[in-house]
This record gives structure tokens, sequence and C-alpha cells, in this order.
């Protein structure tokens, strides 16, 4: 391809979208199913522990994915993008399927966490190999001075991905009773999976090699031991590691607070029905996600840095009273109830191992229109309460379904959000990919990009949740806030990094 010439790049952009996409959307169904699966894979006598525990599991498949940027980098520099991602492709796919065939833990026991994480980590390891292989070869066939928009698509994926995983599960769920989906239904998203990733292979089956590396490679100018050049070479090391602590570390946290953390707050700490957060955050995914490719022609325009950068500081200065807002929307403590509404039920249930437990619902309902379903389980024993600690071992699951005004208020909270995500992430795979040469370039971009988003980001879930929930039980007033210091803290020392280390215009390479 010429360096101004555009002929052919959208089926390049296709074909590596597509498949990026799909894998995004394999790794992300299990987040969107994380309430489901810490009842299905977890031993269920303490929910928070096991909802805890889904995190950790999900964050298990972020933290090996620069084990995956080392591992499939090092192939993609000496063999290939195109064979490489097509291995990441279907590694990827085949574990989303059998994640969705795993038999529960009061089937196998210990097993059926045992093997998810397994699975996790394969995924991790794929996803780890996949997106520097996707924006390399759609940079090396972009045209100079184009690259911010047409590596943009790339970073469309994520979100897309993302967006269509929500779809897939409120498709599932308004097809299905509720008891279907929690028995069964959870699974068919995950099985879906493996058709799509047939389609994608069959599209990247027909892709040629990437030109710029086909010509070094003819010109025996690839590297034979990239591992060694980027991360043995002084000069290039540095890069690698102001690519991380600069970019990709503070852009690893903003994503992932105002996407999954996002979600992940509405359903845990404000309890809104799972099916309400699913369609008001894809929503907002919906009309933010074009963004990513304005920020990204932006940045052809008046560079990276600027545009990133800005973005942290937006997140940094505005998460806090962004979530402070967004959890006052649906206080309870707020409103108005209707106290005629109330109604109380309370029955006798046998559980799956035979013990009987009281089952109290209560319902609320409220003068602006919101309902509150909270079901209170008291185990027992003998036909008498367990007792902990002194106090009546109960169970407490709250929901609530929320009036239009607030969802929609709340759509616009999340997609203010999610343009701070599109600021930090639409331009930065031309970014990565600029700062390193053709022959090591797979390899040196793929680690900060995964380190960045699968520790740092990647982590954010789990440790916010953990802070939250540390915060509440200590009687913290303001404990929904708590799971921010994070992502602030991580975001504003990379914006200071970035900020006196980090050049406006980057060495572009071929």
């Amino acid at each position: 391809m010429s360096k101004t010439s555009t002929k052919g790049i959208w089926k390049v952009i296709t074909a590596s979208s597509l498949g990026t996409l799909i894998e995004w959307y394999d790794f992300y169904i299990f987040g969107s199913l994380a309430v489901v699966i810490s009842t299905k894979f977890f031993p269920s006598d303490n929910p928070t522990a096991a909802f805890l525990s889904t995190l950790a599991t999900f964050a298990a498949g972020f933290v090996v994915r620069p084990f995956g940027a080392l591992f499939f980098g090092r192939l993609g520099d000496i063999i290939g993008r195109k064979y490489t991602f097509m291995v990441t492709l279907l590694l990827m796919g085949g574990a989303t399927f059998l994640i969705g065939c795993i038999p529960s833990y009061e089937t196998i026991g210990f097993l059926a966490p045992l093997l998810v994480l397994i699975l996790r980590l394969l995924q991790g390891l794929a996803l780890g190999g996949e997106y520097g292989g996707a924006a390399t070869y759609v940079a090396e066939h972009a045209p100079v001075g184009q690259r911010g928009y047409w590596t943009s698509w790339i970073q469309t994926t994520a979100t897309f991905g993302l967006f269509i995983s929500l779809m897939v599960i409120l498709i599932t769920r308004g097809s299905l009773s509720a008891e279907a989906f929690d028995e069964w239904g959870w699974r068919v998203p995950f099985w879906i999976s493996i058709l799509m990733v047939f389609v994608s292979y069959i599209i990247r089956k027909n892709m040629h090699e990437s030109p710029v590396f086909a010509k070094a490679k003819a010109e025996g100018k690839t590297s034979t031991n990239p591992l060694k050049e980027s991360f043995g070479n002084k000069f290039n090391l540095k890069f690698v590691l102001l690519a991380l602590f600069g970019a990709a570390m503070g852009q690893g946290v903003v994503w992932y607070t105002g996407q999954f953390y996002a979600m992940n707050f509405l359903k845990t700490v404000m309890n809104v029905d799972s099916s309400q957060v699913d369609s008001l955050l894809g929503i907002a995914l919906f009309i933010g996600t074009p963004f990513f490719v304005v920020f990204g022609w932006l940045s052809d325009k008046i560079g990276r840095k600027a545009i990133m950068m800005a973005g942290m500081l937006a997140a940094i200065l505005c998460y806090r009273p962004i979530y402070e807002k967004m959890y006052n929307t649906t206080d309870v403590a707020l409103k108005t109830e209707i106290t005629e509404k109330a109604v109380t039920e309370a029955i006798l249930k046998e559980s799956a191992t035979g013990a009987q437990d009281s089952v109290y619902t209560y319902t609320k309902e409220y003068t602006d229109g919101t309902k509150l379903v909270q079901v209170k389980t008291v185990k027992l024993e003998n036909g008498q309460p367990v007792m902990v600690d002194g106090n009546v071992k109960a169970d407490i699951k709250t929901t609530l379904t929320i009036n239009d005004n607030d969802k929609w208020l709340l759509i616009l909270l999340v997609f203010i959000q999610v343009i701070f995500v599109t600021m930090v992430y639409g331009p930065i795979a031309a970014f990565l990919v600029e700062m390193f040469p053709v022959k090591i370039r797979y390899t040196s971009m793929s680690l900060p990009y995964h380190v960045g988003n699968g520790i740092f980001g990647g982590l954010l879930p789990a440790i916010s949740t953990y802070f939250v929930t540390n915060a509440k039980e200590a009687g913290h007033p303001q404990f929904y806030l708590e799971g921010l210091w994070y992502p602030i803290i991580i975001a504003a020392i990379c914006f200071v990094i970035g900020m006196f280390y980090l050049k406006s215009k980057n060495n572009i390479n071929e």
C-alpha cells in the first residue's frame, strides 16, 4: 500500500476488527454475567465472597495478558501478524465455549472454579496477543498521517464487544423465564461465541500479511530475538516504560472505570435491576462509541498526547462528583415512600441441600415510580435461625427498578465517562505503533498496552469493589466513593509522567 492510498483498507479493518470484536465479546460476557456466575461456580453460603471471587477470577484473565503479549508478540514479530492472531482467535473462542459447558459448583465442587480459572487464564493469554496484532496490522496498512483515524476503528471493537455482549444477554433474558435463565440460559452467550469465531476465522484466513512486515521480511530485516531487542536494549526499554507509565496505565484505569466499574457499581452498590443496567449501559456505549473515531481522527491533526492527557485529567476531576450523583439518583433514603403499598411476604423454602430457610420478601414503592424489592433469606438449623457472632445469619438481596427520568440521567452520567474513555483510548493504538520500529513493534507495543490494561485496568473492578465493601462494613458515610481512589491515583500518576516526559509527536516509524 502506498503512503497515501486507502484502497483496500476497509477490508483490512473489517477483518481485523471483526476478530478483535469477537474476542472482546468473549472476554466481556464473563464480566457482564459476574453476578450470575458467582452463584454457579463458587460456594453460595457467602454471596459477597462469591462475587469477589468471581471478580478475582475475571481479573486473573487480565493479569496474564502481558504474558500473552510477550509470547504472541514474539511470534508476530518472527512469523508475521496474520498467522499469530489467527491462533489467538481460536484459543479465545474455544476457552469461552468451554466456560459455558462447565458444571456448577453444586455438581463438581471445587473443580468448577478451578476449571473456570484455567479457561480465564487461556482467554487472557489469547487477548494478550490479539490486540497488538490487530492494531499493528491496521497501522501498517494505513497511510502516513492518518494512522490515528484508521486505527481508532480497532479501538471501537472493545466497546462494541461489550455492547454486543450486553445485547445478547438482554435478548437471552427476554426469551426465557427468570428461572430458566438462572438455571441454564446464562450459558447461551458463551455457546454463541463459537459460531462468531468460526465466521471470523473464515474471513481472517483470506487476509494477506501486512505489507510493511512482508517487505521487512523479504529484505531480511525482521528480528530473530524480539524479546531481547525490545527489553534488553536500554534505549528501547526506556520507550516501553514511558509508554506504560505515561499513557497505557492511565488509559487502562479510565477505560475500566467508565465501563466495567460503572456496570458493577450500578448493579452491586446501587442495586439497580440487572436488565435495566445492561440496557442503560448499552445505550450509553452505543451513543459514545463513534467518539473513538472522532478523537482518533483529531489526534492526527493535533497530536496524541494532548487528547489523552485531557481525557485523564477530566476523569480525575470528575469521577467523584459523577459517582456521587449516580448514587444519590437512586438512593431511596432521598425518596418518598408510598407506605400503603408496602408488602411483606414470608415463606419457608427448602434449599438444594435439603436445609430449610425462612425467606422474607419486602416490596416498597415510591412517589417517583421507583420500586424496591428486598429478599431476606434467614438460614435455619433444626427450625432455629443460625447465629454468627451473636447475629442471625441472613442473606439480603435488594433490587431497584428505576423510573425513566432516573434511567436517562444515569445514561448521561455513564456517557460522560465513556467520553473520557474515547479520549484516552481512541488515539493510543497509533501512539504505541509509532513509538517502535517494525521489527520489534508487535512485541514492544503489546507489553505496555497489556500491563496498563491487564494489570492496572483489569484489577480495578476487584480492588475498587473491595474498597467499597470494606468502607461500607466500617460505616463510612460515603462508602460508595471509596473505590474511586484507585483509578484517580493511578490516572494522576500517569498524567504527571505523561505531561513531563511524553513528546507531543512520536518518532513515526514505517
